[in-house]
């Protein structure tokens, strides 16, 4: 190789006045990362669906300098079904829609806490319970459905 392709000595290296000074970490606001939990065991994992390219061909610096035949780029194609005609309306196809369903309310709660925090006497007689934050993990489907209603908007 010759100093021509860049290599070695010959990559630009800035000069004392280009460099700066480390600012050193970023706060949590000023980054990607904060979603608002402390406890990075309450922030949970989702493994992928499927290996990441693993079996593809082009992994390794030879199977990418031999490149794929066009029968090897076709084979792997995935042709896209075309979903049922539906009348654009919710979930089901060939109904009017769903109603609009406006008996929950619009923020997900986490752990919940009965007033009596399952230990003292309960004196109250409607199931009535208090959002206590995030707890353990990621939440599981039934915790998940669950929203926080306001009591002004409760009916009678």
């Amino acid at each position: 190789m010759t100093s021509a392709d860049g290599w070695g000595d010959d990559v630009y290296q800035p000069d004392s006045s280009d460099i700066q000074d480390d600012a050193g970490l970023l706060d949590a606001e000023d980054t990607l990362e904060d979603d608002g939990v402390e406890d990075p065991l309450d922030r949970g994992w989702s493994p992928p669906d499927r290996p990441w390219a693993v079996e593809h061909a082009g992994v390794t610096a030879a199977e990418r300098h031999q490149g794929e035949s066009l029968e090897q780029r076709l084979t792997e194609e995935v042709p896209e079904l075309a979903g049922p005609d539906g009348d654009g309306l919710g979930d089901c196809d060939g109904t009017d829609g769903e109603l609009l369903d406006n008996e929950v309310g619009a923020a997900r709660s986490g752990r919940l806490v009965a007033p009596d925090e399952g230990v003292h006497e309960d004196e109250e007689s409607a199931l009535i319970a208090t959002d206590v934050g995030i707890d353990g993990a990621a939440a599981s489907a039934e915790e998940a459905a669950v929203h926080i209603v306001d009591e002004d908007a409760l009916s009678g």
